[in-house]
């Protein structure tokens, strides 16, 4: 008996290992694994890099810091990083998003933080200013489309508004939700022409609005909040609906959401470790990138289901930090799923892309998204910077009632 007792036992002590590494073995293949590019900088005596979205197709965009100027970007994995021109009397330039044509939109200013900002547009290696609506002297663009329809804000402060930029015409986004609430500035648009962005409630100028309009619309909505809260900010939107931001109560901390015609807002739960966040792009199938935070930033990207600190995702001792700095952020995620942000590299601020090391299943969009195919890499990742920063990392917005201009040089 004594033996069978004892044999018995190991059975049960090995059925348990067994168990436990099926169980590890299962969670580890499910967990999405990238390889981190360094984008690095224009210039060799470049500060920094900030990495600020991505194309549909893995066009990386940013720009590159350097003493009394900034110069945007795009990039690629195969070609790397290109400088895109200044605008004439503008020594600071930002580029916020692509599309696959390679039509690149941004801002362009004086200053690194958005002075005398303009919005400009790089097409076939020249830049030029995106047409401003009549009485107009001040703009920016945060999103271009397949079709190269750009949107973003014109002027500032209190008469800061949403603007649509469209051939050789450039208007304020007029359309309001049902009870007045309108756009003060756009972060996306997709190619279907919806726009999502931030909003002002006139009869409650304390809460912000994720404000969403379809181009064509007469009127507009907001995505609403999550239980408690009262409010949101619409980042981005992907090509098949879903809505990304951060809801809050009133100008307070947020959390990030998806938002779809079918399900309504749904909270993206937080990276461990963290108590808020924001939600900044999502791709057709519903993955999600944002940053978390609580003494630092925290990069995330959410499947659907899971939420994974980026910093879980790549290689051990790439060499990267992004888990213990205030300058990590994760803005672009790519149909395939490439993701750009900013990172620490080695000590130095720098864009990064990660790029998924192997391929998922293609799933079909739901409000409850999960995998979505992801490319192979094919040129080696950069793993020695250059140059020491003196970064002046974009911080994600402050919610406020009455937002002044919020420029990305």
């Amino acid at each position: 008996m004594k033996t069978n007792a004892r044999w018995n036992g190991r059975f049960i002590a090995i059925s348990a290992v067994l168990l436990w590494v099926a169980i590890v073995s299962a969670a580890t293949a499910t967990t999405p694994q990238y390889q981190i590019y360094d984008i690095g900088v224009i210039d060799a005596g470049d500060d920094a890099s900030q990495g600020f979205g991505v194309s549909h197709g893995g066009i990386g965009v940013g720009r590159s810091i350097r003493t009394g100027g900034s110069q945007a970007f795009s990039w690629t994995l195969n070609g790397g990083i290109v400088g895109l021109p200044n605008l004439s009397g503008r020594n600071h330039a930002v580029s916020n998003s692509a599309n696959d044509n390679g039509v690149v939109v941004g801002t362009a200013a004086t200053t690194l933080f958005g002075s005398s900002r303009l919005p400009v547009i790089w097409q076939n290696g020249a830049v030029s200013q995106l047409p401003l609506p009549p009485g107009e002297t001040l703009g920016d663009a945060n999103s271009v489309n397949a079709s190269s329809v750009a949107v973003g804000s014109v002027d500032g402060g209190s008469l800061q508004r949403g603007a649509i930029y469209s051939g050789s015409n450039g208007t304020i986004i007029t359309q309001t939700t049902a009870n007045g609430s309108y756009f003060v500035t756009a972060f996306g648009i997709n190619d279907s022409g919806r726009v999502v962005g931030q909003g002002i409630d006139p009869m409650n100028a304390a809460r912000n609005v994720g404000i969403v309009y379809d181009i064509g619309q007469t009127m507009a909505f907001e995505v609403g909040a999550l239980p408690g809260l009262n409010g949101a900010l619409a980042f981005g939107v992907s090509n098949t609906g879903y809505v990304v931001g951060s809801s809050m109560l009133n100008q307070g901390s947020g959390l990030p959401f998806i938002w779809s015609d079918q399900g309504g807002m749904v909270a993206i739960p937080l990276a461990s470790g963290t108590s808020q966040g924001s939600a900044r792009a999502v791709n057709s199938a519903g993955w999600v990138v944002g940053n978390d935070s609580s003494a630092f930033s925290i990069p995330f990207l959410y499947d659907g289901t899971n939420t994974y600190r980026l910093a879980d995702l790549i290689p051990p001792n790439s060499g990267w930090d992004l888990s213990m700095n205030t300058s990590s952020s994760a803005l672009g995620i790519s149909e395939d799923g490439i993701i750009v942000g900013t990172g620490v590299h080695n000590g130095e601020t720098h864009a990064y892309a990660m790029v998924p090391v192997a391929p998922s299943p293609t799933p079909t969009p739901s409000p409850t998204p999960t995998a979505t195919a992801t490319p192979k890499p094919t040129a080696t990742p950069t793993t020695t910077p250059t140059v020491t920063p003196t970064p002046a990392p974009r911080v994600t917005p402050t919610p406020r009632s009455r937002p002044s201009p919020r420029p990305r040089p």
